[in-house]
């Protein structure tokens, strides 16, 4: 299973924006919408071996909100990013007056989280990784398995709290690269790595 856990910081979590203006209003809903489609979408197809925990955590209250998308069960994902930041949107929306977990749409499951109780399971996987520029080369690491557990922030930092989870967790740090990138670009480098190593192994058999 491949897991990504996406930090949302400036999202409106009562889905309060339009998507009109996704990057201004919306937070930068537009980064989070197009790491979504590059997390699942491929050439007609989507991963379904995938699946997508975004922890939403703007202020003001409400409190902060949780979605997960589970690639095995996921519909309506369409690889354009408006209607993927309608499908967020609705469920934030639909999320705001319950205290519990829903399914706002086949695969898509909302409700309301302790944002740093919900990163530090996240990180407790024995397959987790920290995507960081300043990390350790991904490829230097011999110890990798199938499957990865991967956290990515959104256009900013970790907030302090989220750094001292991360942290304290010792959890590997790993990069991408130098350049600091987008989380979609980031999301994509690493499925890409994997893609390559799953077909390594195939042709080379037990």
């Amino acid at each position: 299973m491949r897991r990504i856990l996406l930090l949302a910081h400036r999202v409106p979590v009562d889905g309060g924006f339009t998507l009109n203006d996704l990057a201004g209003g919306g937070g930068r809903m537009d980064e989070i919408a197009r790491s979504v489609s590059t997390a699942f979408t491929l050439s007609n197809d989507l991963r379904r071996d995938t699946e997508v925990t975004i922890i939403f955590r703007a202020s003001p209250p409400p409190k902060a909100r949780r979605i997960v998308l589970q690639g095995s069960r996921l519909r309506y994902l369409n690889p354009d990013e408006r209607s993927t930041a309608a499908l967020l949107k609705n469920a934030l929306v639909r999320s705001i007056p319950l205290d519990r977990d829903v399914e706002s749409s086949p695969g898509l499951f909302v409700g309301p989280v302790d944002p740093n109780a919900e990163l530090r399971r996240f990180i407790s996987a024995p397959d987790a990784l920290w995507l960081r520029e300043d990390g350790a080369p991904l490829e230097s690491r011999a110890n990798l398995g199938p499957s990865f557990s991967a956290v990515v922030s959104d256009a900013d930092d970790p907030l302090p709290e989220e750094e001292e989870v991360l942290r304290t967790a010792t959890t590997p740090v790993v990069s991408l690269g130098p350049r600091s990138l987008r989380a979609s670009q980031c999301i994509d480098l690493l499925h890409a790595f994997f893609d390559r190593r799953d077909v390594t192994a195939a042709r080379l058999g037990p």
